[in-house]
């Protein structure tokens, strides 16, 4: 009897329903979006994405709202890297480089596979690049969130006025990358293989009739992927 009342009470209980993304370029109308999986600038040489689109848990995305504020007071505009990824790519990417450090496991994912977590730079007042440590999505010493050894003074400080404004609103910085960090929301989100063109725009409908596709894993070329 008991069992029954059991499986009863949940029958009736609402079902879970996936957090929600939203669109965070459309809340940070002075960003750029440079979003390179979107491309083929990226070391599989082929686009990952089917459209460049920022998307992030809303808890998030108002996290990055704020951070962008203290940036813009200082004479700073966000460049939007990568955002939510989904779990389908995440696996591709692991597919070709099964290697914990260089890729995320799909089974434990990263926290882009959440939406709780952004690759980040930094343009001038004017729009224009600033110098900083490394390209997004180098590979080496100076890609580190501390690195000082070859790293300019300019690029040191602008490297630090990011951190300090992402670090103020509640982000933390992958010290292997000095452009990612991550939100505190991620410890709480689960996987997400939502596909990119199924979540609404902010100024109209969602394109599901469009999917999704993960690449083939034999597409991407072995590299070490962000």
């Amino acid at each position: 009897m008991l069992g029954l009342l059991t499986a009863l009470a949940l029958a009736a209980s609402p079902a879970a329903t996936p957090p929600r993304l939203v669109d965070a370029a459309a809340r940070l109308p002075d960003a750029r979006l440079d979003v390179r999986y979107a491309t083929a600038d990226n070391f599989t040489g082929r686009p990952l994405y089917p459209v460049a689109r920022c998307l992030l848990l809303a808890p998030v995305a108002e996290r990055l709202v704020r951070a962008a504020a203290r940036l813009r007071a200082q004479g700073y505009r966000l460049v939007l890297h990568d955002c939510y990824r989904p779990l389908s790519v995440q696996r591709a990417l692991w597919a070709a480089m099964p290697r914990v450090g260089y890729v995320a496991d799909p089974r434990t994912g990263s926290h882009h596979n959440r939406g709780a977590a952004v690759d980040v730079g930094l343009d001038d007042a004017a729009g224009g690049p600033v110098e900083l440590p490394t390209a997004y999505d180098a590979f080496g010493p100076r890609a580190r969130a501390g690195a000082v050894e070859g790293v300019s003074a300019a690029a040191r400080r602008h490297r630090g006025a990011l951190r300090a404004a992402m670090e103020a609103e509640g982000f933390r910085v992958n010290p292997a990358e000095w452009w990612h960090y991550d939100a505190p929301e991620a410890a709480r989100a689960p996987l997400l293989d939502v596909p990119l063109l199924e979540v609404p725009r902010a100024d109209g409908p969602p394109a599901a009739i469009h999917r999704q596709e993960a690449p083939p894993a034999d597409a991407a070329a072995p590299g070490s992927p962000p």
